[in-house]
């Protein structure tokens, strides 16, 4: 059993168990639910809408060398600076070269996946720099410690009490601080910050090939500050991220806001194409767009596989997922959760370390019917499971069993013929531990289906 295969079960165990974990993650969810059904109902034809926006990605990721080839050549002309950066250390790397340059003791960074995917924050405090989180979420989630739970709302897993407990031990708040406190104190903070950093962090929502420019999207307006206050600005982006045109924006913004946090529009949304321009007021004098791989065409590279470069991030698929909403964010380990995050991390970061994400799921498809680019989510977990037997990554035992499996269900005799008490005492062998200690294993009756079956037509 590797490492990481051992501490998700031991993680997901814990979790599951927990009674106030699932109730803060349930009634957090809900809030989500209940906004996304009216948002979804704001739309003459809903499924129209993720048909077009799948059409126009997988479109895209046909042609992706193209329009990356284009953006390169829209953004630098605007006077931006590219970095092509095939792996987190490429990626680091290059950034740690501009942080050096520019002397930077301080940097602000607005929410970012990407960023979080090759350990931004841990490399730049190693270098003697502070990166401070500029998102409410994030912000919480650095003074605690932890890694983002969830794509969208990465300190779901707290209740409002949780934060004021945080904030009065890590900054001296008032134990009983409401929300509207604790954000008070928290904008007088990042005012600071933002006005004293020497580079702002951000990410990228979508490339827009046609006009070289970053599309970023938010609730809170700190990734405006961080990308208009700081001399130098740079963007971190996966390749993937790419669309063709200006014009799909109204498209994906409004399918991003509706699955994401059940808005219409969020509250900001801002198009960035390089430094501030001659006769402009604000923006950074230097800007750096990051064009990140690391693993993204290994991906894209299998057709089976393809289409999951289609994510635009939104989190719908781990509010709909049963499993996600069991164990929650942290206990998979890896910086993309629930359904997507199992498809993608295996060929990310090694089939080997974490061919397990893709057994944790149910199959029960509500991840692909809440995809809002019409990802077929569960079909691809599927084919990953078959990847991981097929490069000889199951376990003995796991063979052994499959092999059992296979030689009953091939043989209606073989099945009937070993006793319901045999059976039972081979689940209690093979399957105990797999089943979980919290849970009895279930007891095969005395006779199967097919014989009671039979039985009761030949008395007919």
């Amino acid at each position: 059993m590797s490492e990481t295969l051992q501490t998700f079960l031991q993680d997901s165990a814990l979790k599951a168990s927990s009674k106030v974990h699932r109730e803060k993650l349930a009634f957090n969810i809900q809030q989500y639910d209940d906004m996304v059904v009216k948002a979804k109902g704001r739309y003459a034809d809903l499924e129209l809408a993720k048909k077009r926006a799948a059409h126009i990605k997988a479109k895209t990721l046909e042609s992706l060398e193209k329009y990356l080839k284009e953006f390169e050549f829209n953004f630098t002309n605007n006077g931006g600076k590219l970095i092509w950066a095939p792996d987190a250390d490429s990626a680091i790397a290059s950034i740690s070269k501009i942080v050096s340059h520019a002397q930077a003791k301080m940097l602000v960074k607005g929410k970012s996946m990407t960023t979080e995917e090759i350990h931004f924050n841990a490399h730049m405090e190693a270098q003697g720099v502070e990166s401070v989180e500029t998102d409410l979420g994030e912000y919480i989630v650095q003074l605690a410690g932890e890694p983002p739970y969830h794509i969208v709302t990465p300190a779901m897993h707290k209740s409002k009490e949780d934060v004021a407990e945080l904030f009065h031990e890590k900054e001296g708040l008032p134990a009983d601080s409401t929300p509207q406190d604790i954000t008070a104190h928290v904008r007088t903070v990042l005012r600071k910050k933002f006005t004293s950093a020497d580079i702002g962090v951000t990410g990228g929502n979508f490339l827009v090939a046609d006009i070289g420019g970053v599309a970023v999207t938010e609730n809170e307006g700190n990734v405006l500050l961080t990308a208009s206050y700081p001399k130098i600005h740079i963007a971190i982006v996966g390749i993937e991220k790419m669309i063709p045109n200006m014009e799909d924006l109204d498209l994906f913004w409004s399918l991003l806001a509706t699955h994401g946090t059940g808005q219409h529009m969020t509250a900001y949304n801002s198009i960035i194409t390089g430094p501030r321009q001659e006769g402009e007021v604000d923006g950074p004098e230097e800007m750096y767009v990051v064009l990140l791989d690391n693993g993204r065409t290994n991906v894209l590279g299998q057709q089976q596989l393809r289409r999951a470069l289609n994510c635009i991030r939104c989190g719908a698929c781990l509010n709909g997922c049963p499993v996600y909403k069991s164990i929650g964010g942290h206990a998979y380990n890896t910086t993309y959760s629930g359904p997507i995050g199992s498809i993608i991390t295996p060929h990310f970061r090694g089939m080997e370390q974490f061919q397990h994400l893709s057994s944790a799921s149910s199959l029960c498809g509500k991840c692909t019917e809440v995809c809002p680019v019409k990802i077929d989510l569960h079909k691809m977990l599927i084919h990953n499971r078959s990847l991981s037997v097929s490069s000889g990554n199951s376990g003995m035992l796991e063979r052994f069993t499959m092999f059992l499996w296979k030689k009953g269900m091939l043989k209606r005799k073989l099945m009937d013929g070993v006793s319901s008490g045999f059976k039972n005492t081979l689940l209690s062998i093979f399957f105990k531990k797999t089943w979980g200690e919290r849970r009895k294993l279930p007891q095969i009756a005395g006779k199967s289906f097919s014989q009671s079956w039979k039985e009761k037509n030949d008395k007919s």
